[in-house]
């Protein structure tokens, strides 16, 4: 078995991955904006992740804007099989770098089409709708026209399955009661823990919970105990808050994202880290008020 495979498997949508998979967004330039500085390395960085078993890459055509995509097609099409690509609409960027909403119909549309072609794809294996009805944490908000748009695209059979990005439970629900949402893709860590009770639920309904910013939003005393644990481990503080992660429930999937190799294969040995109850319960008491 190698290390990735140690980090078990889960169902998404009608695929069963690896629970450590690969994210795209820093690929592109600095603050996901432009072309990277160094091409040759980010097709190499793919190329190695496929080649060490990730088989769950996740990306947007709004990273760059088209630059991951276009380096992810540069660099792995035509895809392996067994190769599931999760992308995300919702959104589009400025001139200026900006983040800005971009969830009308035909905007949709248009995202959906452009990611198909920079992917170079026929479908999307998965498409997350990103709502953006607060820029910086989930907000209430209606999301039955988004999702009622991707249900028609996947009626047309350019998306295979839908899933969910900066939502409430009750957003969750409500997208449920249109489609089969095949996974919820939000803000999530050993700190920033406003989505406990939403794994639980999603764990309990099979549904795959996949979150970014693994390390974000560290107080400097945070850091420094997390540091302290990691250091007694002989590991890095990104590979244990990884490692929890794994261990904080079966549905979490997991999409590092780096545009180093070396930081690429830290990030795929975290399945090999063991955590006892012991460390468990220090690291867990780190996020707790």
């Amino acid at each position: 078995m190698s290390s990735i495979e140690k980090a078990g498997l889960y169902r998404l949508g009608d695929r069963t991955v690896k629970r450590l998979g690969y994210g795209a967004m820093q690929l592109a330039g600095p603050g996901v904006f432009g072309p990277p500085k160094d091409r040759a390395e980010a097709v190499a960085v793919l190329r190695e992740a496929v080649a060490a078993g990730v088989d769950h890459i996740d990306t947007s055509d709004f990273y760059g804007p088209h630059v991951t995509n276009e380096i992810i097609r540069e660099a792995l099409h035509p895809y392996p099989a067994d190769l599931t690509i999760v992308t995300k609409v919702g959104g589009k960027r400025g001139a200026d770098g900006s983040w800005l909403r971009a969830d009308a119909p035909d905007e949709l549309r248009a995202a959906v089409e452009d990611n198909l072609r920079n992917l170079g794809l026929d479908a999307l294996d998965v498409v997350n709708m990103r709502f953006m009805f607060d820029p910086h944490r989930p907000a209430d908000g209606p999301v039955e026209a988004q999702i009622e748009a991707l249900a028609d695209l996947q009626r047309q059979g350019l998306i295979r399955h839908i899933g969910v990005s900066h939502v409430t439970s009750a957003q969750v629900k409500a997208a449920r009661r249109i489609v089969d949402v095949v996974c919820v893709q939000n803000h999530y860590n050993l700190v920033h823990r406003d989505d406990d009770a939403l794994i639980d639920e999603l764990a309990a309904e099979g549904i795959a919970y996949v979150p970014y910013f693994p390390l974000g939003g560290f107080s400097p005393l945070q850091s420094d105990t997390l540091a302290a644990v990691a250091t007694r481990l002989g590991v890095t503080p990104m590979q244990l808050a990884l490692a929890w992660l794994l261990r904080r429930s079966p549905n979490i999937l997991l999409i590092p994202g780096t545009s180093s190799r070396a930081h690429l294969r830290e990030n795929l040995a975290v399945a090999e880290i063991d955590l006892d109850p012991a460390t468990l319960r220090e690291l867990d008491a780190i996020g707790k008020p």
